[in-house]
């Protein structure tokens, strides 16, 4: 075992109540008062020196001049009421229903960790705490603040903990080399049309007829366009317009997410939404107005860097434990990171559906196994200070 992951379990039970502290704040989107003061009071009790970055964000290094790497954790959780009767569930009306509570946990302990070890460090450990990400919008906020500058981050390093999948057992680590995540991209098709009386259609121009004819034909891009050797996602997920059972509807608004794994595919997708959306609009008399509201793009996980990672995981896991992954459907803002430096996200299993966690990631009944909290920190850290001890100028 690892010497870090020896330090870890000693904080374990630290570990366990920074966690449940942070997963009773669940704040979200970039209106994070309570979790940035938390991240900033514990970081500053273990001798470092905190400071905001961007909007909500934290960050502090340590170590010695040398090649940087940057450990990653998002802080920000989901707005849903928390159903998993858990006596620490937040109050607010929101929900850690996808580990972000956890992610910082683990990286506050392995900043303790890296702390007591830092005479010992080849180089500099950067780290960011980051908000935002379920808004795709934190990591850009903070790259944009400087936080991969003064000193220049050479790599980086995310975790992620994954719940009620197969695959994901307790403590195992999954990755997948090259792109690793979709892109995600939400989309609102705003139709303009003219309302009147059902009596007289005529003098209308029926909206919701409009948005049924769009959604239909979007539809076809996926079943007509698309290679079927390649993989992408589009699905409209809400459409709302009409104000009574007797009358056109002057207006209607379609709102849609769009997948891919290439940045080509991702454009290709977004050219054609425009496209189609407006000419049927065209076509039926009214206008279509297309905003692509928020997105990013797929996420690549370096495959030298992977592999690097992956075999510094080994050292503290059995090899059976670590394993590569294909490509999967979820999407990351991360991605924003790893499109500027070498980088690459693991999977850390905290329950899998043998293990009786029923309930995924964003479903307000998600409950995380504890146990995977010291050997995130100590997978943080020792990858760290092994790819520096590897890696010097």
């Amino acid at each position: 075992m690892d010497r870090y992951y020896e330090k870890a379990l000693e904080i374990n039970k630290e570990l366990i109540i920074n966690r449940r502290t942070l997963h009773n704040y669940a704040e979200i989107g970039f209106d994070l008062p309570q979790t940035t003061a938390f991240v900033m009071k514990k970081l500053t009790e273990y001798g470092l020196t905190p400071s905001l970055v961007g909007k909500a964000g934290v960050s502090c290094t340590l170590g010695h001049p040398g090649k940087t790497i940057l450990l990653r954790a998002d802080m920000d959780a989901l707005p849903m009421v928390e159903k998993t009767g858990l006596d620490f569930a937040a109050p607010n009306g929101n929900c850690h229903s996808c580990g972000h509570d956890c992610h910082t946990a683990m990286l506050l302990g392995a900043a303790k960790l890296l702390k007591q070890n830092e005479d010992n460090l080849k180089g500099t450990v950067k780290f960011m705490f980051q908000p935002a990400e379920e808004l795709l919008a934190g990591a850009n906020d903070m790259i944009a603040a400087g936080i991969l500058e003064n000193p220049k981050v050479d790599t980086a390093l995310g975790i992620h903990v994954k719940v009620g999948y197969e695959t994901f057992d307790v403590g195992s680590v999954t990755y997948a080399k090259g792109t690793a995540l979709y892109s995600g991209d939400a989309v609102r098709i705003t139709i303009k049309g003219k309302n009147a009386h059902g009596s007289t259609p005529e003098k209308g121009i029926d909206a919701i007829n409009i948005a049924a004819h769009v959604v239909i034909s979007l539809q076809e891009i996926i079943s007509r366009e698309i290679p079927c050797t390649e993989h992408a996602v589009l699905i409209v997920g809400k459409i709302q317009g009409g104000d009574t059972v007797n009358t056109l509807a002057g207006s209607a608004v379609i709102e849609a997410s769009i997948r891919a794994t290439t940045q080509e595919m991702r454009d290709f997708l977004k050219k054609r939404v425009k496209e189609i959306s407006e000419n049927v609009a065209a076509t039926f008399r009214g206008q279509a107005i297309v905003e692509f509201v928020y997105g990013i793009g797929p996420l690549y996980n370096n495959p030298s860097f992977s592999d690097e990672i992956a075999g510094y995981c080994k050292k503290i896991l059995a090899a059976e434990k670590v394993k590569e992954i294909p490509t999967a459907c979820g999407t990351e803002d991360f991605t924003s990171i790893a499109e500027l430096v070498p980088s690459v996200m693991l999977n850390l299993g905290a329950g899998s559906l043998e293990d009786g966690h029923i309930c995924s990631m964003h479903n307000p009944g998600m409950i995380v196994d504890e146990k995977v909290l010291p050997l995130g920190a100590a997978l943080y850290a020792y990858c760290a200070a092994q790819y520096l001890e590897n890696n010097q100028c």
